[in-house]
């Protein structure tokens, strides 16, 4: 397992971050499970949020948290500010009702990450700050980011903490994945672009990237004529990203790997430092994911695989 640091935090983070999106304590033992094969592959930081599974993904990973005994050994990303059926949640008593809520099901007192869902652009950056700092100096939260925000708020965020003696973001989380999708496959959310990833490696500010194996695409179950899945369709089929996909299966064959070990790769050897959330449900998915985890990519090889060399 290959690791990297976020500011703020002093344990190094695990390259590939657990995913919990669909955990619930009514199938507590197989959340057990898959997160135990996940820490004897030497992962260390579970994803959840506030929203997921209507609560219960934090409540299953609090559960696991407090029955292994490990919550000093784990680092915890958890996530707040989703809209909901009101509107936007980011304010001041909103984002500490979440923060509060989800300690509680995580049955803990801080959370190691947090990051802020979605962005609303009509609430000054500053006043963000501001809040999150409040957290901060409480001991609530360890180190503060945005997922689903643009690079150029998230900059405006960090000057504005620069300038007033404040702690910004440290760690980003967009959609980043060797398929690029053709518009957003939520409401609200935000890939990393060409732009979003040069500010990356001139900040080497750590993307987390969400989706990182675009949903499936390069699994092998989807050809251009296969057009059952209707998000997949209307997000990743391109012609582009057809010609991305056999670029990875030669590339796959060439090197001894799978296709989607190789998009997954992309991902995690980026000029900056890279995290890729998965999703794995079996051992075998557990153990892929490491094996790809573990492939180093040139920059000609990245350039090729993306198209930006012949």
């Amino acid at each position: 397992m290959n690791f990297f640091k976020i500011k703020g935090i002093e344990q190094p983070i695990a390259q590939l971050i657990m995913g919990t999106d669909y955990f619930n304590p009514s199938i507590q033992e197989k959340v057990n499970s898959i997160l135990d094969s996940y820490i004897g592959i030497g992962g260390n930081t579970l994803d959840t949020a506030y929203v997921y599974s209507g609560g219960n993904s934090e409540r299953a990973v609090g559960n696991w948290l407090t029955e292994r005994g490990n919550r000093e050994q784990v680092i915890v990303l958890t996530k707040g500010g989703h809209p909901n059926q009101n509107g936007n949640r980011i304010n001041k008593a909103a984002i500490a009702e979440e923060l509060e809520i989800s300690l509680e099901r995580l049955q803990t007192g801080y959370t190691d990450l947090y990051a802020l869902h979605r962005d609303d652009t009509d609430v000054p950056v500053g006043e963000i700050i501001e809040i999150l700092n409040e957290h901060i100096e409480s001991g609530r939260i360890k180190a503060i980011g945005g997922s689903n925000w643009s690079h150029q708020r998230l900059q405006e965020a960090n000057d504005y903490a620069a300038a007033h003696g404040l702690i910004g973001f440290s760690f980003s989380s967009p959609n980043l994945s060797l398929a690029k999708p053709k518009e957003a496959f939520w409401a609200g959310c935000i890939s990393a672009d060409a732009d979003a990833c040069k500010w990356h490696e001139a900040t080497q500010i750590p993307l987390l990237s969400w989706s990182s194996q675009a949903r499936g695409f390069f699994t092998g179950r989807f050809t251009p004529d296969n057009l059952e899945n209707e998000d997949l369709v209307r997000v990743f089929y391109s012609d582009a990203n057809w010609e991305r996909y056999n670029r990875a299966q030669k590339m796959a064959a060439d090197k001894g790997f799978t296709t989607i070990q190789i998009a997954l790769a992309y991902v995690l050897n980026q000029p900056f430092p890279s995290a890729a959330l998965i999703g794995p449900q079996n051992q075998a998915e557990m153990d892929s994911c490491l094996e790809g985890a573990a492939i180093k990519l040139t920059p000609e090889e990245l350039a090729w695989l993306d198209l930006s060399a012949v």
